[in-house]
């Protein structure tokens, strides 16, 4: 009897997975904190006899190399990619015995990378699984645009490919893929939490369109690439190393200070209702609950020290667990409580307001008017599809991963900053006041304003 465990990898909209039977079991693109995958399978008590990757991965660092070190297991890559380290290169058909009448075999799909592999998990013969790593996803596929731009109408023709390929496998073959569950990897965001080769293959656009139908939808449908994928990929050809979880540099109110002045980043990992309450002058917010991983990654420049405060060292630690994957690999400090702890002069706390998109609407009538009101400057931090679907009318548009360097381009006056739900407003408010705007933070859905007729589109 086989098993297959999910782990998810909070932050940035991946899985990784341990497949195996009674004693022997393979991990499928881990994350980079491998002791939760060394955990899962002490769990079952199994030995990790096999770490396999999909493809070399754009969007996060793998802990597949550091895995296979501790574990002895053999470490599975795509032949076709370029790496700077020993593994053992894996080809079309391969196939690994994994436990008894378990085995794993190798399905060439490029689309996602030139060398992107899936591996179809067999029982005692029988197909069951199907880790799809970036080629099909639930309801789409990875995209295709981040290798190469002269690659990729060829990769996303080779996509449509590899997906009619894994739609050769039984009806009932579960489809498990990296990624498509928030990443960026994803040609867009996955509807569920499970599908199969038989759901796929009456809704995927891979499998229901034609393959030019295909490739133009995909093409056109492309979203902004991180900037900090340019990073990834390097990064997991040459190795990653290992990883150190520990416990940064404790930084006092004068060294936070100092570290503001040098032009450092001081992140505030608090919740964006108690960020917007108080905080440190200067400093930025990024839930640890949002994708903190991500955008954090996407914004700063890289290389740039950052400190970390929160309320408890446990929550500087869940933050580490999720900086690393993106390789922020060591904080320079941390600093743990609220506020009052992190400032030397009470001068330096600051707050903003926050409001829902009715008290938009009614601020703009009132400003609309006259009155001596305040001039109302709405801006839209959402993404450029996003946008596309629906806007308010006269609002400023900059993407949120462009606002840090186009600050000077905001207009005068109080800044109503919204994105489609509130986290990413919160990032962009905390940008805004640091850089000393008046700002209010718009903490509501976006579906709200097309219900009062604020949104158009």
């Amino acid at each position: 009897m086989y098993f297959v465990e999910t782990l998810p990898v909070e932050g940035l909209g991946n899985r990784s997975y341990l497949a195996g039977g009674a004693n022997a079991a393979v991990a499928v693109d881990p994350p980079r904190d491998v002791e939760r995958v060394i955990a899962a399978a002490a769990r079952r008590g199994v030995r990790i006899t096999h770490v396999v990757e999909s493809h070399i991965h754009n969007d996060y660092v793998t802990g597949g190399l550091e895995l296979a070190r501790i574990t002895g297991a053999a470490y599975l890559v795509p032949a076709g990619a370029h790496v700077s380290f020993d593994r053992v290169p894996v080809a079309d058909g391969d196939t690994s015995a994994i436990d008894e009448d378990l085995v794993l075999r190798a399905v060439a799909t490029p689309g996602h990378t030139p060398h992107h592999t899936a591996y179809v998990l067999e029982d005692a013969g029988t197909a069951v699984a199907a880790f799809t790593g970036g080629s099909l996803l639930i309801g789409t596929v990875g995209r295709p645009d981040l290798v190469e731009p002269r690659l990729t109408e060829q990769l996303a023709r080779a996509q449509h490919a590899s997906a009619h390929r894994l739609a050769e496998l039984p009806d009932e073959v579960r489809v498990l893929p990296t990624h498509g569950f928030g990443s960026f990897c994803s040609s867009s965001q996955a509807e569920g939490e499970a599908t199969t080769i038989g759901a796929e293959r009456v809704r995927n656009d891979a499998l229901v369109k034609d393959v030019d139908s295909f490739v133009a939808d995909l093409l056109a449908g492309l979203d902004a690439i991180p900037a900090y994928y340019t990073h990834m990929g390097p990064a997991n050809a040459a190795g990653p190393a290992p990883v150190d979880l520990t416990a940064p540099k404790r930084a006092e109110a004068s060294e936070i200070a100092e570290r503001l002045a040098a032009g450092e980043w001081v992140v505030d990992l608090r919740n964006r209702v108690a960020f917007a309450e108080g905080h440190l002058a200067g400093s930025l917010n990024f839930e640890l609950e949002g994708q903190l991983a991500t955008y954090l990654a996407w914004l700063i420049p890289w290389g740039k020290p950052v400190t970390l405060l929160a309320e408890s060292p446990e929550r500087i630690s869940a933050a580490q667990r999720q900086l690393v994957q993106v390789g922020i690999d060591r904080p320079a400090a941390a600093a743990t409580g609220g506020p009052d702890q992190w400032v030397a002069d009470p001068t330096g706390l600051r707050s903003f307001r926050r409001a829902d998109f009715p008290t938009l609407a009614k601020a703009r009538e009132e400003a609309s008017a006259g009155n001596g009101a305040e001039r109302v400057v709405v801006l839209d931090v959402r993404r450029d599809s996003e946008r596309a679907g629906a806007r308010i009318d006269g609002s400023v548009h900059i993407p949120l991963h462009e606002l840090h360097r186009r600050l000077h381009g905001v207009p005068a006056g109080t800044v109503w900053v919204h994105c489609a739900g509130g986290m990413r407003a919160a990032i962009a408010a905390s940008l805004l006041d640091a850089a000393g705007r008046d700002v209010v933070a718009v903490d509501d859905s976006f579906d709200t304003a097309r219900e009062i007729g604020l949104a158009t589109g």
